[in-house]
């Protein structure tokens, strides 16, 4: 049996009132007020990535190297071993670093210096004074590290006193900071740097004074 259709709208004032309704819906829709929190964090969202854009620009043109430290000049004034096995240490060291950026300046904010032996300290960290490293330019440090009476394993005080006999002894100078880049106005945040400078010093026991460096290749530095 065929289906019957159902007749169409004719009446024009009907017709006219559903398209009216479904015209003012759209109205009410457009004037709704938007949600502040969307427009806040469509705002925030895009200030974070330009803001983020800049910073890689300007990394990129400035991209910073590090900085160099070489170990030039010791001088002795205690070392030497005592029972159980100690080790008293007073030596002066000759560091400079230099700066290579034509347009990044270093802020040292912390740095820490002291001296190992055989891959052990023997004397406790010494704070130095922070200071600002400008572009292209060399800062010389004249740090004394002193440990009196510092625990070592057998192995480290038969080695120094070996070594004396020797005429040669291998020691290790360690910087362990924390420093920022600047460029103009800008600062980055803080990074670590780690410094090794192995030197081999011309000493016999019981000498104090200057003594000869016989091997101070440039440092190793970790950022």
């Amino acid at each position: 049996m065929a289906q019957e259709k159902q007749p169409k709208e004719t009446n024009p004032h009907l017709r006219g009132m559903k398209e009216g309704k479904r015209a003012g819906h759209k109205k009410q829709e457009a004037d709704r007020p938007k949600d502040p929190r969307r427009a806040l964090y469509i705002f925030i969202t895009t200030f974070l990535l330009l803001a983020g854009l800049a910073v890689l620009i300007v990394w990129s043109i400035y991209r910073p190297h590090k900085p160099r430290f070489t170990v030039v000049g010791a001088a002795v004034y205690v070392l030497n071993t005592s029972s159980p096995p100690f080790i008293s240490t007073s030596m002066q060291f000759t560091i400079v670093t230099r700066n290579p950026n034509r347009r990044v300046s270093i802020m040292y904010d912390k740095l820490n210096a002291y001296l190992s032996y055989r891959n052990q300290a023997i004397t406790p960290p010494m704070v130095l004074p922070p200071f600002y490293h400008e572009k292209k330019s060399t800062v010389v440090m004249y740090p004394v590290l002193v440990g009196e009476g510092v625990p070592v394993s057998v192995e480290v005080s038969d080695g120094l006193v070996m070594d004396e006999a020797y005429g040669v002894v291998g020691l290790r100078v360690v910087l362990l900071g924390r420093l920022r880049w600047k460029v103009g106005a800008i600062k980055t945040g803080r990074y670590g740097v780690y410094v090794k400078c192995d030197i081999l010093v011309g000493l016999q026991k019981g000498f104090v004074g200057q003594v000869p460096l016989l091997g101070s290749p440039q440092c190793k530095v970790d950022i």
